[in-house]
């Protein structure tokens, strides 16, 4: 990737966080990994992650199981809970015990889940998927992990 196309996808990410659109930072962020799918979760004062930006396509029954996801749980859940990145190569074949049915009814294959952190505290979750086994680089999840930082950056705690 070019610096401008990094350069330009940041100027767009901080115009939907301007925005308050989280929609938008997942759209940008799914097209930007060339993932398919993803979910932004944040960590409300009732201990309990929300979901507030889902990827078209997932299925009804898994953004039901995922609306409301508790620390420890899932996982976005486990990445808030370790205060780091959850990543399978393949959901479908996962033996690691950390993707859960839910997430296998995506269909989704490769897939991370980074903590959002708000200084040292994790307040949420960013999580996107592909359709075919994928291992992400650490410069992609660094990447991922400063996108958090940026989302928590702009939400309100």
């Amino acid at each position: 990737m070019t610096f401008t196309a990094q350069q330009s996808f940041i100027e767009k990410i901080h115009q939907a966080l301007d925005a308050g659109d989280l929609a938008e930072v997942l759209r940008l962020t799914i097209d930007h990994f060339h993932a398919h799918t993803g979910t932004i979760h944040l960590l409300e004062s009732d201990g309990v992650l929300h979901l507030k930006a889902a990827s078209p396509g997932i299925p009804q029954p898994v953004l039901k199981a995922v609306e409301h996801v508790p620390v420890g749980k899932g996982m976005a859940g486990l990445a808030v809970e370790r205060g780091e990145p959850v990543s399978v190569c393949n959901l479908q074949t996962d033996a690691s015990g950390d993707a859960k049915p839910g997430a296998r009814a995506t269909g989704m294959e490769g897939c991370i889940v980074v903590p959002i952190f708000s200084g040292a505290n994790a307040v949420g979750a960013l999580g996107i998927a592909n359709r075919e086994p994928r291992t992400f680089t650490s410069e992609e999840t660094a990447q991922l992990i400063d996108l958090g930082r940026a989302i928590a950056a702009y939400s309100p705690q």
